[in-house]
């Protein structure tokens, strides 16, 4: 059965590949393809994107066929998860998803900055 999930993240930012690590070991209730940006620059092209917004934010490919990008695509992540699906629904709140997808967006940033201030890629 092919993956009906592709999750594009940098396994050369300590903390993403972190949380990448985390979530491996979760239970999803479809397949997902984790697709390492660092080991495969070429990954990003797929998407049709440059590798640096890659490299900065999260992307998921959803079982729609749709890119989602930065927090969105954690919630699409989320919604695949039976026990984490509450967390998709909180973040879907109106005024609510507003605020946590700026503040993925500005820690994102900033944790991008970082990893090129240490030349982790």
């Amino acid at each position: 059965m092919p993956a009906k999930i592709r999750v594009f993240y940098n396994s050369a930012c300590p903390v993403c590949n972190a949380g990448i690590s985390a979530q491996k070991k979760k239970s999803s209730t479809c397949p997902i393809a984790w697709e390492d940006v660092h080991l495969d620059n070429a990954k990003a092209e797929e998407l049709d994107v440059e590798l640096e917004l890659v490299r900065e934010r999260l992307h998921v490919i959803d079982a729609e066929g749709e890119l989602r990008v930065g927090y969105e695509a954690f919630i699409a992540i989320w919604e695949n998860s039976s026990s984490e699906r509450w967390k998709a629904t909180v973040s879907k709140v109106p005024g609510l998803r507003w605020c946590l997808n700026k503040s993925y967006n500005g820690f994102a940033r900033c944790l991008y900055l970082w990893n090129r201030a240490l030349k982790h890629w």
